[in-house]
């Protein structure tokens, strides 16, 4: 077993067991420590470790708190270090020699003085930064959507779609232009030439009903009944919309029932704000968005009759994309060869219609298809009318 002393002179010097014996057999040349009582403090404090390797005996330390502790063993003496480091060592033992980093000196003032000293900046000041929002006492007035396109105008700074043209068909029934909302009157159909209504204006009123196939059956009839009925909530013709109460004669039109909150059911009946229950009734229908096909059932054959009836006139007769312009027409003489099993091509026919270039792929321009006579034989005329460029004209004796 070796044992460890730590000398003044900083430095670990380990030695055998045997020293140790042989330094006890010779008191008479190396004189032991006296011991001192308990109750006296020695100059300096004896730090004592035991454990199952080895004693470990710390001398030389800072006395940082004059607390004694009670030893948890009795002390063993140890020859003084002066002493043990006079004693010459044997070849077979082991010297080992560790030097110490030497401490810093510790302040016991505070913590951050330990800390290395930051440099002091002279001559500048730390200035915060501050934002104030002053508001003006008064009303406030946020601008409106006209003046805020007026002020972007004016910049020319954003790229802006042209105003799409103002719808000015108006609804026989309601009196109101262009297509209405989702979940009100909706969107315009057609009647007639140049007769339009919105299709819950019509499927609400009382005359109407829906075929299984999506067809409004007896919207002409409504409407004549409509026009010499005044509604009860703007005083004005055209109103269909009656209460299914007995005996109750109060009319609306259907934007004006909503207005005057009147309360719908799903079987298609309407009660005004006299008549409806108090509070919510289960079979209460209260979102009227149609997004299946409905049309208005009509006499085609008498329609276009009509347009032909009429002449020249400033009507619009618009199917998808193809606008008609004129109907044209056919002398008796011309029947045998203006015609096939299929269809009929009139002279003086003229009809335009928007659809993709011939020169640009993302882009579209106008088609005016007319038919002509030549010879005696009809003959197909399209004229491509684009922007940019020269109109080119395209004929041929076949539509195709």
């Amino acid at each position: 077993m070796k044992d460890i002393v730590f000398c003044s002179n900083n430095c670990f010097v380990l030695y055998s067991a045997a020293v140790q014996a042989k330094n006890s057999e010779n008191k008479e040349s190396v004189p032991s420590l006296p011991q001192s009582p308990m109750k006296e403090r020695p100059p300096k404090a004896f730090h004592q470790y035991s454990n199952n390797i080895s004693t470990l005996d710390v001398h030389c330390l800072p006395q940082l708190q004059e607390k004694v502790s009670p030893p948890s063993s009795p002390p063993i003496m140890f020859p003084p270090a002066f002493e043990a480091a006079k004693v010459e060592a044997k070849p077979d033992e082991l010297k080992v020699t560790v030097k110490l980093k030497p401490r810093l000196k510790a302040i016991h003032s505070s913590l951050d003085d330990c800390r290395p000293p930051s440099k002091k900046w002279k001559g500048m000041k730390w200035k915060k930064w501050s934002i104030q929002i002053v508001i003006p006492k008064g009303s406030f007035k946020p601008p409106g959507e006209e003046e805020i396109d007026e002020f972007l105008k004016k910049l020319g700074t954003t790229l802006k779609p042209d105003p799409v043209p103002k719808d000015y068909r108006k609804c026989c029934f309601c009196h109101e232009e262009g297509d209405g909302l989702t979940d009100g009157p909706a969107r315009l159909l057609n009647l007639d030439l140049d007769l339009w209504v919105h299709l819950n204006c019509a499927l609400w009123s009382t005359e109407v009903y829906e075929t299984q196939a999506g067809a409004l059956i007896n919207v002409e009839l409504a409407l004549r009944r409509g026009l010499q009925m005044k509604c009860m909530f703007c005083h004005k013709m055209g109103a269909t919309s009656g209460c299914h109460r007995l005996r109750c004669t109060n009319i609306y039109h259907f934007t004006c029932a909503i207005k005057a909150q009147c309360m719908f059911f799903k079987d298609k009946t309407m009660l005004c704000p006299m008549h409806k229950p108090k509070g919510s009734h289960e079979q209460e229908l209260s979102y009227f968005a149609v997004f299946r096909r409905v049309y208005v059932q009509r006499d085609e054959v008498r329609q276009i009759a009509s347009i032909v009836q009429r002449g020249e006139r400033d009507h619009t007769f618009r199917v998808g994309s193809l606008i008609f312009h004129a109907v044209g027409q056919l002398l008796p003489q011309q029947m045998q060869a203006f015609h096939s099993s299929k269809a009929l091509f009139p002279v003086g026919y003229e009809a335009s219609r928007l659809y993709w270039s011939m020169r640009y792929a993302n882009r579209r321009c106008r088609y005016l298809c007319s038919i002509e006579e030549k010879d005696g034989l009809p003959l197909f005329v399209i004229k491509v009318v684009e922007q940019g460029h020269d109109d080119l004209v395209l004929t041929d004796t076949t539509p195709k």
